[in-house]
């Protein structure tokens, strides 16, 4: 047991250590010079110890030796006994003196016999809230967590924080390996000045004092014992514990100490400022500028949030990792030891170490495994199958994942003790905020490995994760939409597991979850990967028995995500087979789904009037059976064909139909997407200003509703209304907003329910919009040869897209640019084949501009 870490040592302890020292190195056959080289200590040092004439040996010094003998166990222990101090009353606040020079805080009249702390980066919220607990009448407050969390630096900060409200005197104690109850109320008495327990509260007379123990973990037993006969005799004391578990002792209060902030899941921050925000980046950036000059260049930066996030924000680790930073950049560090954290090997020494750092060499590995040797058997197997969940998760999820077949247990005490032990972190305040810290995943996952259980595990974590999908996708739809996507967006990894272990070991729960997820998808912008694992899943050869409603759901999904990215028409024979299959089995919500994706599908072939049909039967079953939402959504289909035909009175007509029954639904999301549509419509009429002020505010809404798809498309809508009015700078706002999330053409029309923006993918330089947009600014302008360059390459972008009306509108603006006879003839081609009318405007703008030209 070593109090206040005094580096005076007793005669009897410098007398014994020349011997000791002697003795282990001529065991060893080792030189006094080999000896010094192997410690990395000058030689005049070790034949100074071996003399005895080094009265205050540093303690690391000795460690040094004792390392380089290679001294484990109570030989260790002997020679570092023989150079470690004594309790001696000195080592403590002195009661005759109110302030010993240099051992108190600045400012601070209350003697402090403690190391000084080192500069905390991310814990100004951890220091006031433990100093918050300590003033709040708790007589133990307890700091627990991993190796290298940074519990002992937290704690000398509190305390140096706290002094003043300590002022009979602030000092610690240090848990040695093997203390017993004696060894540790010996060494809390000594080190306030006093000689016998029945002195202390003297010593105190009647005022606060603090106590800090570090270590608990080596003898948890003794120091609860001690505390209880400490805190009996002296109640004005109060102790400040850190170690890896709790003592135990009744009325302790338990502060977990979680990692530093990272940056999320794929944050790839390019700006120094916007990385500083999360604190394990921030002591990442402050340690690697102690090993290099230059600081992280732009293009480290996102490799810097990976590696930070990789480390779990253990600031021990982060250390480690900044420091071979004169080696390697931190792309390096992140392709070199990304994979490998748990390898990671500490610097620490025995004794008490601002920074936390364990005893001894070891990795982190082994410092995780001493808190995992902590829980009981039960609780490692449980701790075993959480490391299945690959970022935040639930407490329901938790106990679904935990379940013994039918046979469920409360989740809640197990995950309060792998808190306690500092291996649990908890976050925010949604149901999603319980996670494994990635070192203690990492090595839960190695164990469940070496035990045989890992594919096991993983099933049971498909299952739990899909019916997860299975209970949220039916609000991806309706009042709740919002919070079902953010709900699926928090297990986003877990899904993309789930799917990957499924589609191996049991493809049909695959494509069971696959089947689940289109709209999400779809709103995220991920048709094109979400497609790829229908397809495949439904070509699997094991899937084939699968039911053919599922089936069906999976096909619908596919062609629902093809239609996307233009390929609508490969998936209409699927389609079409689902609908079937729906119809067979009276399957209302399954047809009515088809129908609304055949529309789409159909449109884009050029099938119009096979569409409009498909609209007309959607919306006479939605009727039949009293669907309101699949009402709306049906109406918003012939919304487009009313449009097609030149009919917008009666698209408007529609839409407050559509506005009416969304409102009696309650679902806002498709109330929003109709005025998607209405801004367009206001823009076909030609009423540009009302288009631009309409398609500003559901931008907005859409921003904050989370629907990226739908945004571009209605800032699409404000580009071509503020291009066809003139308003040339607002308008090439949009153009710079547009080009860099959209590489393939989108088309803007009135808007079909749930579509959203495909997600990125090599495509053509300019799309549709932007093109189309910069052809009327240059028709504005009177650059005729630039407008028609402008509107051809729309032309031909359109050409490819799924919406004919795009064709029609670039062709009138080519029309109109070049009076080229060929371009008519290609114009009426298109509106024949698709069977779109022109508008009145577009009808005045070929006469007014091609009647004043002759034709070539």
């Amino acid at each position: 047991m070593t109090p206040d870490h005094d580096r005076s040592r007793s005669p009897g302890g410098r007398g014994r250590l020349p011997d000791l020292l002697r003795g282990h190195r001529l065991a060893a056959g080792l030189t006094q010079a080999e000896l010094a080289a192997r410690a990395g200590i000058g030689v005049r040092t070790v034949r100074d110890l071996e003399r005895g004439r080094s009265a205050r040996p540093q303690r690391t010094t000795v460690d040094l030796l004792a390392d380089a003998l290679r001294l484990t166990g109570a030989a260790r222990q002997e020679l570092l006994a023989a150079a470690r101090p004594a309790p001696v009353q000195t080592a403590g606040p002195d009661p005759a003196s109110p302030h010993l020079p240099g051992t108190g805080a600045p400012g601070s009249g209350t003697p402090i016999a403690l190391p000084q702390p080192v500069p905390l980066i991310g814990r100004d919220r951890d220091v006031a809230e433990v100093a918050a607990l300590l003033g709040a009448e708790h007589p133990v407050v307890t700091l627990v967590g991993l190796a290298g969390v940074g519990k002992t630096a937290l704690a000398l900060t509190v305390a140096y924080a706290v002094a003043d409200d300590h002022p009979a005197g602030v000092a610690g104690v240090l848990v040695g390996e093997g203390s017993d109850a004696t060894d540790v109320l010996a060494a809390s008495v000594a080190v306030f000045g006093v000689s016998r327990l029945a002195d202390l509260p003297g010593r105190f007379a009647g005022r606060r004092a603090l106590l800090l123990v570090d270590a608990v973990e080596r003898a948890p037993g003794p120091v609860a014992e001690a505390l209880r006969t400490l805190l009996a005799a002296a109640p004005t004391l109060r102790v400040l514990v850190s170690g890896r578990r709790p003592v135990g002792f009744p009325g302790e209060l338990v502060r977990p100490v979680a990692p530093l902030d990272v940056p999320p899941p794929g944050a790839t921050p390019t700006d120094p400022a916007a990385l500083a925000r999360w604190p394990a980046a921030t002591l990442f950036t402050a340690r690697l500028a102690q090993v290099r000059r230059e600081p992280p260049a732009p293009a480290e930066l996102p490799a810097l949030a990976a590696l930070v996030r990789r480390l779990g924000g253990l600031p021990l680790a982060i250390e480690l990792m900044a420091a071979r930073g004169r080696i390697l950049d931190v792309t390096e560090l992140l392709d070199r030891y990304g994979d490998r954290v748990l390898d990671l090997a500490t610097g620490g020494r025995p004794g008490w170490e601002p920074g936390d750092r364990p005893a001894g060499p070891v990795t982190l590995r082994e410092a995780v495994a001493t808190s995992y040797r902590l829980l009981a058997p039960g609780e490692r197997a449980a701790l075993r199958r959480l490391s299945a969940f690959r970022n935040r998760w639930s407490v329901e999820l938790a106990e679904e994942l935990l379940a013994d077949g039918g046979d469920r247990t409360d989740p809640v005490p197990l995950l309060d003790r792998l808190r306690e032990l500092g291996l649990l972190s908890i976050r925010g305040t949604g149901p999603f905020r319980f996670r494994l810290l990635d070192a203690v995943r990492d090595f839960a996952t190695e164990q469940a490995a070496g035990e045989g259980e890992l594919v096991p595990i993983r099933s049971r974590h498909t299952l739990a994760v899909t019916g997860l999908v299975l209970r949220t996708a039916p609000n991806l739809v309706g009042a709740d939409v919002a919070a079902a996507v953010r709900l699926l967006d928090e297990a986003t990894s877990d899904i993309i597991a789930a799917l990957g272990h499924a589609a191996d070991h049991d493809p049909v729960t695959a494509l069971r979850l696959a089947a689940a997820l289109p709209r999400w998808w779809r709103l995220r912008g991920r048709d094109v990967s979400g497609r790829r694992w229908l397809r495949r899943l439904l070509a699997d050869p094991r899937t084939a028995d699968a039911g053919p409603v599922l089936r069906a759901w999976a096909m619908i999904g596919a062609a629902r995500l093809a239609h996307e990215h233009g390929a609508g028409p490969e998936e209409l024979p699927a389609a079409r087979s689902a609908l079937a299959a729906f119809r067979e089995a009276g399957e209302v919500t399954g047809e009515l789904s088809a129908r609304s994706v055949l529309c789409g599908l159909l449109s884009a072939a050029g099938a119009h009037d096979e569409a409009r049909e498909q609209a007309e039967a959607a919306l006479e079953l939605a009727t039949r059976h009293r669907r309101v939402r699949e009402m709306a959504v049906a109406q918003m289909h012939l919304t487009w064909h009313d449009v097609r035909l030149g009919e917008l009175a009666g698209a408007r007509r529609r839409l407050a139909t559509v506005d009416r029954l969304a409102a009696e639904c309650g679902e806002q999301r498709l109330r929003l997407l109709g005025r998607v549509n209405l801004a367009e419509l206001a823009r076909l009429e030609g009423r540009y200003a009302d288009a631009v002020e309409q398609g500003r505010r559901v931008a907005a809404a859409l921003a904050e509703l989370g629907d990226p798809g739908h945004r571009r498309r209605v800032l699409g809508t404000v580009g071509l209304a503020l291009a066809e009015a003139g308003w040339a700078d607002e308008a090439l706002d949009v153009v710079a907003e547009l080009r860099p999330a959209l590489p393939v053409p989108e088309q803007r029309r009135p808007v079909e329910d749930g579509s959203a923006a495909a997600e990125s993918r090599a495509g053509r330089p300019e799309d549709a919009v932007c093109a189309l947009i910069e052809g009327h600014l240059a028709l504005h302008r009177g650059d005729r040869e630039q407008a028609a360059e402008w509107f051809a390459a729309a032309a031909d972008a359109a050409a490819a897209g799924r919406d004919r009306r795009d064709v029609v509108e670039a062709l009138v603006g080519l029309a109109a640019s070049t009076a080229d006879v060929t371009v008519l003839d290609r114009l009426d081609r298109a509106r024949r084949s698709t069977g779109i009318s022109l508008l009145r405007r577009e009808e005045d703008l070929l006469y007014a501009l091609v009647a004043t030209r002759p034709r070539r």
